[in-house]
């Protein structure tokens, strides 16, 4: 048996064309919108893990970079800080760490201070991974905006951090995930 590629995803208007069929009462308006958001995410989010696959580095290693570089120098974070940011279970953390101190993209460290925390710590290596991604990403947001001029980039990111804080002032405990990916 070969790779049979499955029915292709309906367009947005055929999707959106079957919602009002079944759900009489949906405004078409919002829901292109929100299927729209949803499409370009799950894309964009392939997209990055092309990126990092080239790097030989998964999506997750990156969220972990990310998340100490966004920390600030000297770059170290617990492991259940990193967790919480991400969105995932101590278990889930413990287990990517481990993968990544494995391939000296961070360390593992008692804290002197407090025998009973550890500190994982971004490496050099680990930070050279995260500018080539991020130079990968850059260059992929670019490409992906560029058909849009300064001012209507402007106003797309306003309107999107209008409807990001709505939903963080909805849903203030919604910026992990359900369940852990890996």
């Amino acid at each position: 048996m070969g790779d049979t590629p499955g029915p292709a995803e309906p367009s947005l208007e055929e999707q959106i064309a079957a919602y009002q069929r079944e759900f009489t009462d949906l405004d078409p308006q919002v829901e292109q919108i929100v299927s729209a958001l949803g499409r370009l995410n799950r894309r964009m989010n392939v997209a990055y893990g092309r990126q990092t696959s080239t790097l030989d580095m998964s999506n997750a290693e990156w969220e972990v970079l990310k998340a100490l570089v966004l920390s600030g120098p000297p770059y170290q974070l617990g492991p259940g800080d990193i967790a919480k940011r991400l969105g995932l279970t101590p278990a889930a953390m413990t287990h990517r760490i481990d993968r990544m101190v494995t391939e000296g993209l961070v360390t593992r460290q008692r804290d002197e201070h407090n025998r009973v925390r550890v500190i994982v710590e971004l490496t050099d290596e680990g930070r050279q991974k995260w500018l080539r991604a991020m130079s990968l990403a850059s260059s992929f947001e670019e490409d992906l905006l560029q058909d849009l001029t300064g001012a209507e980039r402007g106003v797309l990111g306003e309107l999107l951090i209008r409807l990001l804080r709505r939903v963080e002032e909805a849903q203030p405990d919604a910026g992990g995930r359900l369940s852990d990916l890996d």
